[in-house]
């Protein structure tokens, strides 16, 4: 049964106060202790079973939802989309993680190659990074002029206007992450193979840039935190919390129910009719390291 859900009004009306986001997770700036691996596991594990129920809502109603997630480099974006998408359909979630735009695409509407991935009926689209590039990334390194980047910061809160009231649920969070916090997780990726893969030139030029990104950062979350298509600040300093209280907030603003499913009975196999496995075939088998 799908639990049940209450919307913080204040926050959907009038946008995260985004001078006390931090204080406020906090509960009046003291660090709660740090979750277990067996509480967080345990936890994580209600919050997917509820994904779940959210799918089948999403496929039964034809609800169309964008989640976009945007943050500083290694503030656990990508962390708490794979617990999103882990346990459901990737055809009812679908991930966008675009590249870099091609020479074909710079001549486009800067919003084309983002719309093109929008939802139909039945789909939760979750955008790892967006449109929101224009001002961010782009703003700062130079890859558009200040006055592209000032028109987008003008003009896309009429754009998500027009995607909220064409039937679209849209959710925005932006993951943010101490200095000490960053460079921390910036030098453990620098030490382990698993994730050099994360450190582009544009992650560790981010590092360095910590001020011009906190100057963009403020000038889009002033520009576009609307009541219409508001932001959500994550506190990403402690991981575990921050997936837990990501997940657990995205649920609460979809209003959401279990859907009435038959019950589900294993059907008996069928019978051999004198079939037998073959033996002594050449097979190629994959060797038993382990």
């Amino acid at each position: 049964m799908a639990r049940a859900k209450e919307k913080d009004q204040d926050s959907t009306e009038k946008g995260p106060d985004k001078s006390s986001a931090k204080d406020d997770s906090r509960g009046k700036g003291k660090k709660p202790e740090k979750l277990s691996g067996k509480e967080f596991e345990s936890e994580l594990e209600k919050l997917q079973a509820e994904l779940v129920q959210l799918q089948f809502w999403v496929q039964h109603e034809g609800a169309k939802i964008i989640i976009v997630f945007e943050g500083r480099d290694a503030a656990g974006k990508g962390g708490v989309i794979k617990r999103i998408t882990d346990r459901v359909s990737p055809r009812v979630f679908r991930l966008v993680a675009l590249p870099a735009p091609t020479e074909r695409q710079k001549t486009q509407l800067y919003l084309q190659r983002y719309v093109e991935h929008f939802p139909a009926g039945g789909e939760v689209v979750i955008f790892d990074r967006s449109w929101y590039n224009r001002a961010g990334v782009e703003r700062v390194m130079g890859f558009c002029s200040e006055r592209q980047a000032r028109t987008f910061l003008k003009l896309c809160p009429v754009f998500e206007r027009f995607v909220v009231e064409a039937g679209i649920t849209l959710i925005k969070y932006w993951f943010e992450v101490s200095q000490d916090e960053q460079t921390r997780r910036f030098k453990s990726r620098i030490n382990d193979g698993r994730k050099l893969w994360k450190l582009s030139p544009m992650d560790l030029e981010s590092h360095r840039r910590w001020y011009d990104y906190s100057r963009a950062r403020d000038d889009m979350l002033l520009a576009t935190d609307t009541p219409m298509a508001p932001w959500y600040i994550v506190d990403g300093d402690d991981k575990r919390r921050a997936r837990l209280n990501c997940i657990a907030h995205l649920l609460s603003l979809i209003p959401y129910k279990a859907v009435k499913r038959e019950k589900i009975k294993l059907p008996d196999r069928q019978k051999p009719k004198g079939y037998v496995e073959p033996r002594n075939r050449n097979y190629k088998h994959v060797p038993q390291v382990y």
